[in-house]
């Protein structure tokens, strides 16, 4: 086939061209660089917060898979909204125009988010409106969700949970961050809780992406690793096996809710959106369970590639070797 992958010099679409190759695909990656990160694949340089002419290529397409956005837990409201809204409707667009028959696009499972306990979540479960969203990411995601329904062709919107993995820019530099300069306190819940989450493997993400593209599977499917784990006790030994120290301090859930609050309103009235040392959605992820029912993946898509703990093994080796320096 012949893919079409923006975002391909990031974490999951440097991942996902990687694989695509492997698979014998022919993969045109778009990105802002000038360069690609990944040997081997076509590259078209281009910021989709500007319109896409895809006539300019002259071939046929037979899968578009949208992977970029802008994946920060915290920035301007108009930078979300150029990255993820605009762009994904210049995507559209652009895909309408050169009759690309299927469209995948990579959403996230917070459009779900609600500040509290969410457990069995499914793909018809409640989705918060737009302005009641959790946050600008999940906000924006579900705009551009909504963007993909003028879309005339299949659809395909994957929705992963927590990503992680080799090359990740969002999850796993915040928390070792935090954790090196003591920022990372240990949350309590007043009705003594602690809150569980499902993940996903950058390997397992990519193989359902692959197979969604590959099988042209459409619809909406929720993606994790099928195997919750206690939140802290996972970032316990993430921080144990790459020689981190524990967090020592224990803060109350609402407190640490009301000092990430004024933190943010000081970022946004003074500090032209710098991201705060911490924000309510990082704390939210510590303090609230979420959990997926993954029976629709299971049909459709079967299980996931790589199991937690195999994942957990390959972020460990790969920090070991090439991540530290990153820090």
């Amino acid at each position: 086939m012949k893919i079409l992958l923006t975002g391909s010099n990031g974490f999951v679409g440097s991942h996902l061209a990687a694989e695509l190759l492997s698979r014998g695909h022919r993969v045109i990656g778009l990105g802002r660089s000038c360069t690609s990160r990944v040997n081997g694949i076509a590259y078209l340089q281009h910021d989709l917060r500007n319109p896409l002419d895809l006539v300019r290529l002259n071939e046929a397409i037979d899968v578009m898979i949208h992977c970029a956005a802008l994946a920060s837990p915290w920035a301007s409201p108009s930078a979300f909204h150029q990255s993820n809204v605009l762009g994904t409707k210049h995507v559209v667009d652009a895909a309408n125009s050169v009759h690309i028959p299927h469209l995948i696009y990579i959403s996230s499972s917070s459009v779900f988010y609600e500040p509290r306990d969410q457990t069995a979540i499914n793909e018809e479960s409640f989705i918060p409106a737009p302005h009641d969203q959790i946050n600008e990411y999940s906000r924006t995601k579900l705009l551009g969700e909504h963007a993909c329904q003028a879309f005339r062709g299949k659809l395909t919107i994957l929705r992963p949970r927590a990503v992680f993995g080799p090359r990740d820019t969002v999850l796993l530099p915040r928390i070792l961050r935090a954790a090196q300069e003591g920022r990372l306190p240990r949350l309590t819940r007043s009705d003594g809780q602690t809150a569980v989450g499902d993940l996903i493997y950058i390997d397992s993400l990519v193989s359902y992406i692959v197979k969604a593209a590959e099988s042209q599977t459409s619809g909406c499917f929720n993606l994790t690793n099928n195997e919750p784990v206690a939140i802290s006790s996972f970032v316990d030994e993430v921080l144990k096996r790459l020689g981190y120290p524990l967090p020592t301090k224990t803060v109350p859930v609402g407190l640490a809710m009301f000092i990430a609050g004024i933190l943010e309103l000081v970022s946004g009235l003074f500090l032209n959106y710098r991201e705060p040392p911490i924000t309510r959605f990082g704390v939210s992820v510590f303090a609230y369970s979420k959990t997926f029912d993954q029976r629709r993946t299971l049909k459709h898509l079967g299980p996931p590639k790589v199991s937690v703990n195999e994942g957990l093994e390959a972020l460990t080796q790969w920090w070991k070797t090439e991540g530290h320096k990153l820090c």
